[in-house]
């Protein structure tokens, strides 16, 4: 799908966006380096378009040198001067991006740093509608944008420009209007001509840019789901997903790079008339006696030193306003709403007993489809609340609350008396941990996913959180110990092991409050045991909310909360929720049904009896 065209203004809004980055308040190091650079480049283009005058004269003083029959008639004087003007020339213009360098690159810095930490300060409804490969390219061309914007803007177009005034100025006041009228109309041909054949050409461009961020979206959520692509041999499939939009790339670059050429030779013919007539009409000048050798020479000087720059235009402008586009979606990413922001004034959460409390609260995800209606109940310190029911019920969505990932609608959440929209968002997620159904771990070692529950944790108390959690001895079975890699979302280790590693990183957390959603539901009966025994470890003499799909790990629990269609409609404890022979007790019953099945397949399948589908 063809990206649309940005909306008017987005360019300027980008330029206003990035300046005070490059004039960073309060900041008298980079500020000066900015002046500096300026100065630096000001004295490059009067070097620059010093240069043909001093050649020119040069060649005056040796044709009059040689017609004067003198044996030596070398201007060393002046051929000197033209040595350091052109060495001056190259030196301002790197002393210029030598001071420069520091400006332009803290500026990208800091600019992805507020992107980045925007990113993860929106809301998780933001994240789940994301495109993760489109939004890394809309970041990656933004940053790639930015720099070029620097180097070519400023230090390319806007000196080029300067140097087109004084060339003009300089061949007014040296030969005459006529002179510097034609060069002017010769560059602003020029210039026009670019200009709207390069506008022409940016539909191409903005294609190739679709389809490439088409195609790498596909290609990262493809690989990103590497096994599912196995388990249903879709290779091919997915191959051909990602040539058509590599094939659509393929169009649109064939025809950029063909009105490419298109471009190039229409400004070489401007560029060779323009040149044509002003070598002519120095030629008849020359003939007259009006001008000399020299300054014929300086002329064609000028026009070939005036015209290298504007070589590169048509890129230039292409790039820098696809530049400026690229910047103004980037930019755009921070005008996306938060959604959930710390009140003003808020305060850290004060945790002393760990009393979690759901006020008669509310929520939808969309506002024609209520999630939880009215729901209530409380955690008292120390004790293991769980939530049940079927899928859909609503009970990943208390998890999501609870960590304010949304905010409720009616009602409210509080831990300790304190409403969770009144403290800050760091203090609330540093006193609750959890253990998630679907693990997904760092591409990084072991011992650096432990260690992301206390990034500050010591390699020994890593070690003591994964005794704790019954995974240490497994960890020092690997070659690599606590430095082996675990792979992308932890892929090279198994379910259980995943886990493990899990609880190990919210035992060096260390939360007063603990959160299990779901965590054994995606194991083998074997290992959910285990880790029920490791999870009741870490839960002793904590308030504990589990979000349970499987009654087996809940039996125990203190209060058991039945959800329907987001509604509470049983509660109690698991002896008591079965006499009163209602929807707990009813999929207690089938659960355990299907338990007994399976056990009696797995037992069938040691003794190598057969049992047909049908008799199941």
């Amino acid at each position: 799908m063809e990206r649309p065209e940005p909306p008017a203004g987005a360019e300027i809004r980008a330029v206003r966006a990035l300046a005070p980055y490059l004039w960073p308040r309060g900041d008298v190091e980079l500020r000066a380096r900015v002046v500096i650079a300026l100065i630096l480049l000001v004295l490059a283009k009067f070097a620059t378009v010093a240069v043909p005058a001093v050649f020119g004269r040069a060649v005056d003083a040796l044709e009059t040198g040689v017609q004067a029959g003198e044996a030596v008639a070398v201007p060393v004087a002046l051929l000197l001067g033209y040595g350091l003007l052109r060495v001056g020339q190259q030196a301002f213009a790197e002393l210029r991006d030598f001071v420069f360098a520091k400006v332009g690159q803290r500026a990208i810095r800091r600019i992805a740093l507020k992107v980045f930490r925007h990113l993860h300060a929106l809301a998780l409804r933001f994240h789940m509608d994301r495109r993760t490969g489109g939004l890394s390219r809309a970041i990656e061309r933004g940053i790639k944008g930015i720099d070029f914007l620097l180097r070519f803007m400023l230090f390319n177009i806007l000196p080029t420009l300067v140097e087109i005034g004084l060339v003009c100025a300089i061949l007014w006041s040296l030969f005459g209007f006529i002179f510097s009228a034609i060069t002017f109309v010769t560059v602003a041909i020029y210039v026009v001509f670019t200009f709207m054949f390069t506008e022409w050409r940016l539909k191409f461009r903005r294609q190739m840019n679709d389809s490439d961020t088409e195609a790498n979206t596909k290609a990262i959520d493809s690989l990103l789901n590497f096994e599912t692509v196995k388990y249903f041999g879709n290779e091919a499939h997915e191959a051909r997903r990602y040539d058509t939009s590599m094939q659509r790339y393929e169009k649109a670059a064939v025809k950029s790079l063909t009105t490419l050429s298109m471009l190039n030779v229409g400004q070489g013919l401007i560029m060779a008339a323009g040149m044509t007539i002003l070598l002519v009409l120095s030629g008849f000048r020359v003939a007259d006696g009006s001008m000399s050798i020299g300054e014929f020479t300086a002329v064609n000087l000028y026009m070939m030193q005036l015209f290298q720059p504007l070589n590169f235009l048509g890129f230039v402008y292409r790039e820098i306003k696809q530049s400026l586009v690229d910047m103004e979606q980037m930019f755009s990413l921070l005008d996306e709403n938060r959604e959930v922001e710390d009140a003003p004034g808020a305060k850290p959460l004060d945790v002393t007993d760990g009393v979690v409390r759901f006020d008669h609260v509310s929520f939808r995800y969309d506002t024609r489809r209520p999630v939880l209606r009215d729901v209530d109940f409380e955690v008292p310190a120390g004790n293991t609340v769980a939530i049940v029911g079927a899928s859909g019920a609503g009970k990943s969505t208390i998890s999501r609350l609870l960590f304010r990932f949304y905010d409720v609608d009616d009602g409210r959440i509080s831990i300790d008396g304190q409403d969770i929209r009144d403290v800050t968002q760091q203090s609330l997620r540093a006193a609750i941990g959890i253990v998630p159904q679907d693990t997904v771990l760092f591409n990084d070692t072991i011992l650096y996913n432990i260690q992301y529950g206390r990034p500050d944790a010591s390699p020994s108390e890593v070690e003591e959180a994964a005794r704790l959690a019954q995974v240490h001895d497994f960890v020092m079975s690997l070659p690599d110990g606590y430095n082996t890699r675990v792979g992308e979302r932890g892929l090279k280790l198994s379910g259980g092991e995943k886990q493990r590693v899990a609880i190990a990183r919210t035992i060096l957390k260390d939360p007063r409050i603990l959160l299990f959603d779901e965590a054994t539901s995606a194991l083998d009966t074997h290992t959910e045991r285990e880790i029920q025994a490791a999870l009741d470890q870490v839960s002793a003499d904590r308030t504990t909310l589990v979000i349970a799909h499987r009654l087996s790990t809940v039996v125990n629990a203190d209060e058991i909360i039945v959800l329907d269609g987001g509604v509470i409609i049983e509660r109690g404890r698991h002896g008591d929720l079965l006499q009163q022979d209602g929807a707990y007790a009813q999929l207690w019953q089938r659960q355990q049904a299907a338990a007994q099945r399976a056990e009696q397949d797995a037992a069938d399948r040691a003794d190598g009896v057969f049992v047909p589908m049908a008799a199941k």
